[in-house]
């Protein structure tokens, strides 16, 4: 047990960029969001996975739609709170313990305020280990568990409560109910108690993205860069380094989708690297061959800094280094690769792990 004061706040910002995967929203606005609450309401109790009693409710909640829309959108405390009040309504019950349903800058940090205005808990962990653009992917839907309620706000005031009958049908609904308020909203959905958040949930995730950000914007005082010492602690490995040349993309049914392109730089100077996103960045190619694919994270540096850059913030001409990091186990079951392995993007490529891409293109 411990609790959430400013300074992780930042810390947890960059972080959650990093293993949001270029999406789960502008961290900016998210660290603004939850230092505001905190300064008012006071600091957050964060629990871990393990501290759950198994009859504890515990509630998401996340900001769905275009992470450009967000930018212009900020949400209020009202709406913040409102999607929250209308779940308690529907189902009867109070929320002990509130949660991230992904890693992201956004969506890690809107439960943190969330978390302050109701003076609760939020937990240790998410549904995620990363971000995704779908509501449906998530660990509760691989290990069978349904939406049953969500309910969706926007900065008009308006809530509303949906009953879907299964991860796909909440998307689907929502994603247009979203669209209809503007493109951004806030949602509440996948309510469980503690005893199924403790089999479903990945834990220590808010953790580790604190531990990311502290790394990341620490002084510049060691030997090795930083970006290695992430990809020490993740597992992770460099693709890529090289300018920006060319970026694409646009709001297509409430997703900000695109491809960025970087020619290569200093040992990559004779490859090209394509970066495809949906919200998220889902599959990388070096010279028209697949490098990492969903649902491995791939994160774009900025390669100076090492601080994450986000598929909306991306700029002509930014110098980056390219990275992924390999999926949680949950996600390369057969289950986690049909629910958001490439094929269900529409990439042309099966699944196939991180380490095994980046071993082969070595070889060549």
């Amino acid at each position: 047990m411990r609790w959430l004061h400013e300074k992780d706040i930042e810390n947890i910002a960059i972080g959650a960029t990093v293993l949001g995967t270029g999406g789960g929203g502008d961290p900016y606005i998210g660290k603004m969001m939850a230092l505001s609450a905190i300064k008012k309401f006071g600091p957050v109790q964060v629990i871990s996975v393990d501290e759950l009693n198994e009859d504890d409710w515990v509630l998401p909640a996340s900001g769905m739609g275009s992470p450009s829309v967000l930018v212009e959108k900020i949400p209020s405390f009202e709406q913040l709170s409102a999607p929250l009040q209308a779940y308690e309504k529907a189902v009867g019950k109070k929320t002990d313990v509130v949660m991230p349903i992904e890693v992201g800058g956004v969506n890690s940090l809107i439960p943190v305020a969330v978390a302050a205005m109701n003076g609760i808990p939020i937990l240790d962990g998410d549904a995620m280990g990363r971000a995704f653009p779908e509501a449906q992917m998530v660990t509760f839907h691989l290990d069978g568990l349904k939406p049953k309620i969500a309910t969706i706000g926007d900065e008009q005031g308006n809530t509303v409560t949906i009953q879907p009958v299964d991860g796909f049908w909440s998307e689907k609904l929502a994603r247009n109910i979203t669209i209809s308020m503007g493109g951004s909203s806030i949602v509440c959905d996948y309510g469980i108690t503690g005893e199924q958040a403790q089999k479903s949930v990945i834990p220590g995730t808010l953790t580790l993205a604190q531990e990311i950000g502290a790394l990341l914007s620490k002084n510049r005082t060691a030997q090795i860069h930083p970006i290695e010492q992430m990809l020490k602690l993740l597992k992770g490995y460099r693709l890529f380094k090289g300018k920006a040349t060319h970026t694409k993309r646009g709001i297509q049914g409430g997703f900000t989708r695109g491809e960025a392109q970087f020619d290569g730089t200093d040992n990559f100077n004779q490859q090209a690297c394509t970066l495809h996103f949906q919200n998220e960045h889902l599959l990388a190619e070096i010279n028209g061959k697949p490098i990492a694919m969903t649902p491995d994270l791939i994160a774009v540096l900025d390669e100076e800094t090492g601080m994450p850059i986000t598929t909306e913030g991306l700029k002509y001409g930014a110098r980056v280094v390219i990275v992924a990091f390999p999926a949680h186990d949950k996600w390369r079951s057969k289950m986690g690769i049909d629910t958001a392995g490439p094929r269900y993007f529409q990439y042309p490529y099966d699944y196939r792990p991180l380490e095994s891409l980046v071993k082969e293109h070595a070889s060549k």
